[in-house]
């Protein structure tokens, strides 16, 4: 194996942190990757597939990656840009006019009043987050509380139905105001099978999976692969809570563009690949370099945080996370680093000025933050040039 830059004893240490979180039993396992220079320098897997089976882990393992779909619809969104189907300005109601009549969810005098939104939310608001949306596992709110009302997780229905229902819903926010990880990539994915005439997971795979050979990617997973997915623990070592990951054997109409693909850490190096490489992977192009440079830009600049879900020293681009300081976090990383994360217990950065990027997949939702932070700053001490 190569070593492109990277310090092999301050590989092994990360192998033995991975090593003693799967012995104390906090993950059930993990498949690990970083490539630098173009280069496989490190790649791992340790632990168990499936801890219920003893099922020993293996490096084609799948995983849920939950919300590492966004930055993967992100980039189909920015393709269309780039064809000139769609416009980053144009109101997400130009092609779902059921938001035309959006409203904010307001409380008056201890009553909800849902008031008409002062300006329509736009495909920008929907790829940075600033779509006036929210998430149900936020602090209780009369917004958040419909939203558990309404089961947007419901796996039987279609992308269709799903984003009919969020529309009848009361935005927690004024478009445009503030930042707020939400239910936006779902919106944005239904916006692209709108545009594209197809459901988002054919069109996923015409536009991106195909073009990239990431052939393990997608929505469902074909029973051939089922005895490779990867499984967490049956109950949180933390909390003794059940484990609720849905059924990746079971077939879904819901296309989660925020949450639902499923993909093994080879087909992911590729995607990562390609937007270290701005836009190209090998002879093909997906996306123009600059495209690439806006979208890994910090696109908040002075508009407020409503949750912590982002670090202090991160903005937000059009689908990631992105550095903007080297100090005031607790990951280490340069500045315009860039990448994001899974509740499954995925995560991926990429990192231009050195050259990297660095790929973990587990299934173990409820040590997310931990082992995230923990992986990325094992994998910066391994730079050694």
């Amino acid at each position: 194996m190569s070593t492109p830059g990277l310090n092999p004893d301050a590989l092994a240490r990360l192998t033995a942190a991975l090593t003693r979180l799967i012995d104390a039993n906090r993950l059930p396992g993990a498949v690990a990757m970083i490539v630098r220079r173009g280069l496989v320098g490190y790649v791992n897997a340790l632990g168990r597939q499936d801890p219920q089976r003893d099922t020993p882990m293996h490096a084609d393992a799948v995983f849920r990656i939950y919300s590492m779909s966004k930055p993967i619809v992100s980039v189909a969104a920015m393709m269309l840009v780039e064809r000139g189907l769609l416009q980053l300005s144009d109101p997400v109601a130009l092609y779902l006019p059921m938001f035309s009549s959006a409203r904010v969810g307001a409380e008056r005098e201890g009553r909800f009043e849902p008031v008409p939104a002062k300006r329509p939310m736009t495909i920008h608001d929907l790829l940075r987050h600033t779509a006036g949306l929210t998430y149900e596992f936020y602090a209780p709110t009369a917004v958040r509380r419909r939203y558990i009302g309404a089961r947007l997780n419901a796996r039987e229905r279609s992308n269709a139905e799903q984003i009919d229902t969020l529309a009848a819903l009361p935005l927690m926010y004024e478009p445009g105001t503030v930042w707020e990880y939400s239910r936006a990539t779902d919106v944005l994915g239904r916006v692209l099978e709108v545009v594209t005439g197809q459901t988002l997971g054919a069109h996923l795979n015409a536009a991106i999976f195909e073009p990239l050979a990431m052939r393990e990617t997608g929505f469902e997973v074909p029973p051939a692969l089922h005895a490779r997915i990867a499984e967490p623990f049956a109950r949180d070592p933390d909390t003794d809570a059940a484990s609720t990951l849905f059924d990746a054997r079971s077939p879904t109409a819901l296309q989660s563009g925020g949450g639902g693909l499923l993909s093994t850490i080879a087909d992911y190096a590729r995607f990562a690949q390609l937007l270290l490489n701005g836009g190209r992977l090998g002879d093909v192009r997906l996306l123009g370099r600059k495209t690439v440079e806006t979208m890994t830009a910090d696109h908040l600049l002075a508009i407020p945080r409503a949750a912590d879900v982002l670090p202090v020293d991160h903005g937000f681009g059009l689908g990631f996370a992105v550095k903007t300081h080297l100090g005031g976090g607790v990951e280490p990383g340069s500045i315009g680093s860039y990448g994001w994360s899974g509740s499954g217990g995925t995560t991926f950065f990429v990192d231009p000025h050195e050259d990297m990027f660095a790929v973990l997949m587990t299934q173990a939702p409820g040590q997310f933050d931990e082992v995230r932070e923990l992986f990325r700053q094992l994998v910066y001490a391994a730079v050694d040039d």
